[in-house]
């Protein structure tokens, strides 16, 4: 399944309880221990286990329940030269025999060619891909460059112009398509070869991803915002009802100070009626309350300016006004939140919390605090687009430097890793290009070990070469961007590790917000959200070889019973056949899609 479970946020006083399921280190579905963690001087929590980042968390439309998704930073790619725990695996020297094989095989393979044929190579693949490369370098840019519409769009729904739910998700869908039909209709019109297309596809996918995510989340935060505007005022109502602000006030502060007296007697002092200290609390990201002490004075300078704010519905009505269309929340609104969450009458306590768990998801978890709507800005959109990601958050995990050696070293990896890939398609892939006379299991044989290298090839240049060289151009410290697939048991478990920028878009975007708007169940959603992404890869195939037969749209839907098989106790004790049955499976997946769409 595209997913994993998400964690429940228990509040305290002290260190935050963070219940954390097993699914979140090993992908399964079993309860584990709670994890104390406690909070870091920049927003961060620290645990035996490394550094927590929370991700920003989405609201039930149905429960109206706060669900996050919790992942460690910053981290590094397995293959990454500079990762430490990499560097000390009792396998890496089988990462330099592969390479070291793989370049020995290359010069056998050029030294033979020369012998033949009087070349190394014939470059005649490479005649195929350079057709028409400014034009595909003008389209691509032309792509890259529509999606800064954005930025006025979210400007629009951040000053109330446009109500994201549901007009504005409309006009964005509607966009969206417009913007994919443009360029398949583009590719097709221009006849080009299936490298050519297939790059502006696939590049055309990852823009729309971005822009999804950015306009959604824009879209759903100012659903937020409007949310807590709503709050605030029934909260000033239900003060109203017990005695006014000022009444509610200093019975919140009573009320806390009882609890106080009767569990910390012994470690807080106690004072006279004329200097008992008023507790006010800030909320931090996840809605915690952090909580402080100020004397009479201040507290009384507390209640004269929300007072003032209170008096008059005029000016209520521009303060609310105001956090909508962006001009930020003042502080004054969160303190007297925070010292009404104590406040005897359920009902007071009860929306002042909810205000502050709505004021908290507006807010980033890093330290910068960005606050929603002064994200939508055209810098922080063009950064958005450079940081190798499909999610976009308030804010990144970020590194403090960019390394000239660094991206040096990615882009020899690049060069080198891209002329091994040539040499494989030029020599082992386009002449056993299969034909409807010959045999299919013979064009299978044929076909198994190049595509396989080919695969190993494309997936390191993209995943490690690529994106974290845009990783350190953009400061992004969070540079997962896979896992240890290669030991995957299930192709469950290959889905979720081999490519997590997709997998991330797809649980957020497609399987939870499924799961939270529209209440259906765990497999209704993972079967949703295979569907989609069937029927893109599906789409990619047609262009790419101009034909429709829905053989990897039915592969792909083919892996939901497979996966729920190999949940079976039996199949999981065994994880050796399970790799094992993995490997076959994609040893033969490959060639099998080459013939099947190539030959029939």
């Amino acid at each position: 399944m595209l997913s994993a479970p998400f964690l429940d946020q228990e509040k305290s006083s002290g260190a935050t309880n963070y219940k954390t399921s097993t699914s979140v280190r090993h992908g399964t579905q079993d309860t584990g221990p709670i994890v104390m963690t406690t909070r870091t001087e920049d927003g961060r929590f620290a645990t035996t286990e490394g550094t927590l980042h929370v991700s920003k968390p989405f609201r039930s439309r149905s429960t109206k329940k706060l669900r996050a998704m919790i992942t460690f930073e910053p981290r590094k790619t397995h293959f990454d030269t500079t990762n430490e725990a990499s560097g000390t695996n009792e396998f890496r020297g089988f990462f330099t025999l592969f390479w070291m094989s793989l370049f020995l095989f290359t010069l056998q393979t050029y030294i033979s060619s020369v012998e033949a044929n009087g070349y190394a190579l014939s470059f005649a693949f490479a005649t195929m891909f350079s057709r028409h490369a400014v034009t595909l370098a003008l389209s691509d840019l032309l792509l890259v460059s529509i999606t800064i519409l954005c930025v006025p769009y979210a400007k629009a729904i951040s000053k109330g112009w446009i109500s994201y739910y549901w007009t504005g998700a409309i006009i964005q869908h509607l966009f969206q398509a417009c913007v994919l039909l443009i360029t398949v209709t583009w590719t097709f019109h221009r006849q080009w070869p299936w490298v050519q297309s297939g790059f502006l596809t696939l590049h055309s996918f990852v823009m729309i991803m971005k822009m999804y995510s950015y306009i959604s989340v824009n879209g759903y935060l100012q659903s937020i915002s409007k949310r807590s505007i709503d709050v605030l005022a029934e909260l000033n109502g239900a003060a109203a009802r017990v005695g006014g602000l000022e009444q509610a006030l200093r019975d919140a502060t009573s009320k806390r100070a009882q609890a106080q007296v009767a569990s910390r007697s012994a470690e807080t002092p106690l004072a006279d009626d004329t200097s008992t200290p008023m507790e006010t609390c800030t909320p931090d990201a996840e809605g915690v309350l952090m909580k402080s002490y100020t004397d009479v004075k201040t507290a009384a300078a507390l209640r004269q300016r929300l007072a003032a704010v209170s008096s008059s519905s005029d000016e209520n009505t521009r303060s609310e006004r105001g956090a909508v269309n962006g001009s930020g929340r003042g502080s004054d609104e969160i303190e007297v939140a925070c010292v009404l969450s104590y406040h005897p009458d359920e009902l007071v306590a009860g929306l002042a919390k909810e205000f502050l768990d709505l004021d908290s998801e507006l807010v980033s978890t890093g330290p910068e605090r960005v606050r929603w709507p002064d994200n939508v800005t055209y810098r922080n959109f063009v950064v958005y687009q450079l940081i190798p990601t499909l999610v976009y958050e308030l804010e990144y995990p970020r590194t403090d430097r960019i390394r000239p050696m660094y991206i040096f070293e990615k882009t020899v990896a690049f060069m080198g890793s891209f002329a091994l890939l040539y040499t494989v398609a030029e020599c082992f892939i386009i002449p056993l290009t299969p034909t409807p006379d010959q045999s299919f299991f013979r064009s299978l044989l044929d076909l198994a070990l190049p595509f396989m290298i080919a695969f190993l090839l494309l997936f390191y240049i993209i995943f490690e070469c690529i994106c974290n060289a845009f990783a350190e151009l953009s400061y992004f410290a969070d540079r997962l961007f896979y896992e240890d697939w290669w030991n995957s048991t299930s192709w469950e478990e290959f889905s979720r590790k081999w490519n997590k920028p997709v997998h991330t878009f797809l649980l957020r975007h497609v399987y939870a917000s499924t799961r939270a708007s529209y209440g259906v169940s765990r497999t209704t959603a993972m079967f949703l959200t295979f569907f989609l992404s069937a029927m893109a890869h599906e789409l990619v195939m047609a262009i790419v070889t101009k034909k429709i037969r829905m053989y990897l749209f039915l592969m792909q839907l083919v892996q939901i019973p497979l996966i729920l098989v190999s949940r079976a106790p039996v199949i999981q004790r065994n994880k050796l056949m399970g790799n094992v049955v993995f490997w076959l499976g994609l040893y033969a997946g490959f060639p099998l899609l080459c013939v099947a769409y190539v030959a029939y």
